[in-house]
């Protein structure tokens, strides 16, 4: 049986707790900022996933890269239950601390 572990709240100003901002305001996150080329989008997803324990879906598909040729996009969100009841919690207290 696998136990559901409760998401937990990263630093609010740290990448991971900027990329989670983003994920729980339902903005787009570029992938250029709050990061400034310190680590990728992806690894900190992965560490929002594995060490934060949130459920971030994921999603890739193919596209243009800036110079034409062909790469893949990933798109990463959380599932609307999981923002709403991560706000109805302390959610809302920590992005006011996280957008500081």
């Amino acid at each position: 049986m696998t136990r559901k572990l409760t998401p937990v709240f990263p630093g609010p100003r740290t990448a991971r707790g900027a990329v989670l901002a983003v994920l729980l305001s339902n903005a787009d996150q570029t992938g250029a900022e709050p990061l400034r080329g310190r680590v990728t989008l992806a690894a900190i997803v992965r560490a929002l996933k594995r060490k934060y324990h949130w459920p971030i879906e994921t999603a890739s598909f193919p596209s243009n890269g800036p110079d034409g040729r062909a790469t893949w996009a990933t798109v990463y969100s959380l599932p609307p239950e999981v923002v709403a009841a991560a706000l109805e919690g302390r959610g809302r207290d920590w992005l006011l601390a996280a957008s500081k």
